[in-house]
């Protein structure tokens, strides 16, 4: 015997057509909405200067921004974070990936997955998308190693600390500053040396890009 498919209710087709969600339930987009709307108001945010945006005007999936912490490598630095609402949101947790390449024990440098509590079994519907945010521009203060997701990273900030800062900062200023790109990064470096900067870029240009090489051309 065959049952006549039933059209969607209009609450469903509501929560798929008008944020980009197939198959996301009302509620869901409306805990994000409401969530969405707290954010661009929430005082602690603006004086941190996060940011929350929409992707392509959906609510299930999201931008986030967060400036690097101060006192830290990624001073300066503004960092673009993915966050995807999952279905049965807000009962399991948002996914969350960094965008922005960054040099941190908790954030796989290929990838940008983030190791940290909340977002797997610390998680609690009582969290939001602010909780999110500022946990982690937190985790960027103070890493955690002894439970990283890049064991690289992480071994290089417990056995060398200066040379973590270093890689740290350059990523940050190769890839999180704005109009900046990593010819300029390594033209500072070689600044930061004492040179001239008409003979830094001549260098670099001499050493095609490397700056080990660069170095050698203004000692020479």
């Amino acid at each position: 015997m065959f049952r006549r498919k039933q059209a969607p209710t209009s609450a469903a087709v509501s929560s798929s057509s008008s944020s980009g969600g197939v198959n996301h339930p009302a509620q869901a987009i409306a805990r994000v909405k409401k969530e969405y709307v707290e954010c661009q108001s929430d005082e602690g945010m603006k004086s941190c200067n996060i940011k929350l945006s929409l992707v392509e005007d959906s609510f299930v999936k999201l931008r986030g921004e967060i400036p690097g912490p101060l006192g830290t490598p990624f001073e300066g630095g503004v960092f673009q974070l993915l966050i995807d609402i999952p279905q049965n949101y807000p009962f399991n947790p948002p996914i969350v990936k960094f965008e922005t390449k960054v040099w941190h024990p908790n954030v796989s440098s290929q990838t940008g997955v983030i190791c940290l509590d909340i977002l797997k079994d610390q998680w609690a519907a009582a969290m939001t998308l602010r909780t999110v945010m500022l946990s982690i521009q937190a985790l960027m203060s103070t890493p955690e190693p002894d439970d990283p997701q890049d064991a690289v990273v992480a071994n290089q900030y417990r056995s060398n600390r200066e040379e973590y800062n270093r890689t740290a900062k350059y990523w940050t200023d190769v890839y999180a500053r704005p109009g900046v790109s990593e010819d300029d990064v390594k033209i500072k470096q070689l600044m930061d040396m004492g040179f001239d900067e008409a003979k830094c870029k001549t260098a670099l240009a001499k050493a095609k890009g490397n700056v080990e090489q660069a170095i050698e051309h203004l000692f020479a």
